[in-house]
């Protein structure tokens, strides 16, 4: 069974998050929003969760499925609310609000590593994990790796350059993460590649519990997966930020999730004057990587 860890200092010099995150494969950063921020938030994702229940909001993600492309009907029930940056849903700007802040997009830059500056920072992805409305669990899995990818593939895919960085920011107490720390750095073992996909008690494995307001960012090729109580209430920020030099690899992680559909149409003119700037640069950085990027297939095939 996955034991807890404890929760790390959130006064760790930034050098160190990125050598934790390196080492480890995540790093947990607590309180990181103040309370007034964390109750916003949690109204604007009651609203969202309510909408996205009722059929109102089409892109959701639905049970049983863990993959994209998802259905937009929601009557088998739901785990998550996808694109909290469209134009079209009401409290998007709030939602930009939290994912242009500086705070964040500090951590963002100094994780990628690889000098990447805020002036290289591209807009990617933006979710919301809900509670499911039945319990529901992912299969152990590699964001960028195949799960029937051999040890040589395995390795030379974990090591090219993540450039991007990804983060669950929960509204309410959540424990739904399990990994096996440092994986992301090596092949899997033999006990890995024979487990099931849903297998419990994996070697060196841990459930990552976060407070309201924490927020843990993970290498997205470390070995994990979800387990999520229908009976608990989880309202949790799932977001990612990449970097120009991503390049058509990155494009394709992100496009994926249809956000070419309505990237175009945003607008966020009503946001703070510093959060505008900064949020219409990672704008228009996205838009130019998909231009050069052609169609792009969804990476993950259900099974």
């Amino acid at each position: 069974m996955a034991t807890e860890i404890p929760r790390t200092t959130a006064s760790l010099p930034k050098s160190h998050l990125r050598a934790t995150l390196e080492h480890d494969g995540f790093v947990i950063l607590p309180s990181f929003i103040p309370p007034e921020t964390l109750e916003a938030l949690r109204a604007a994702a009651a609203r969202t969760t309510a909408l996205a229940r009722s059929g109102a909001w089409p892109y959701i993600r639905t049970l049983p499925k863990q993959f994209p492309p998802w259905p937009a009907d929601p009557s088998a029930g739901i785990w998550g609310v996808q694109h909290l940056l469209h134009p079209d849903l009401p409290d998007h700007l709030l939602f930009a609000s939290s994912y242009f802040s500086a705070p964040l997009l500090a951590v963002v830059a100094e994780l990628i590593g690889g000098g990447c500056t805020e002036d290289e920072l591209v807009m990617e992805l933006y979710n919301l994990l809900v509670r499911p409305d039945e319990d529901f669990e992912l299969r152990w899995h590699r964001d960028d790796v195949p799960a029937d990818a051999g040890p040589e593939e395995e390795m030379e895919r974990l090591g090219r350059p993540a450039w991007h960085a990804q983060w669950n920011l929960p509204l309410y107490e959540d424990e739904s993460l399990i990994v096996v720390p440092g994986s992301q750095r090596r092949a899997r073992t033999e006990e890995e590649r024979a487990a099931g996909p849903y297998e419990r008690g994996l070697e060196g494995e841990i459930k990552v519990k976060l407070g309201a307001g924490d927020v843990v960012f993970y290498d997205n090729n470390i070995l994990h997966r979800g387990a999520y109580d229908k009976g608990r209430e989880r309202m949790t920020l799932h977001g990612s930020v990449g970097c120009v030099r991503g390049g058509k690899g990155r494009a394709r992680n992100v496009l994926q999730h249809g956000v070419g559909e309505w990237v175009g149409r945003c607008d966020f003119g009503a946001l703070e004057e510093e959060v505008k700037v900064r949020a219409e640069g990672m704008l228009e950085r996205l838009v130019e990587l998909g231009k050069v990027s052609g169609d792009v297939g969804f990476f993950s095939k259900e099974e």
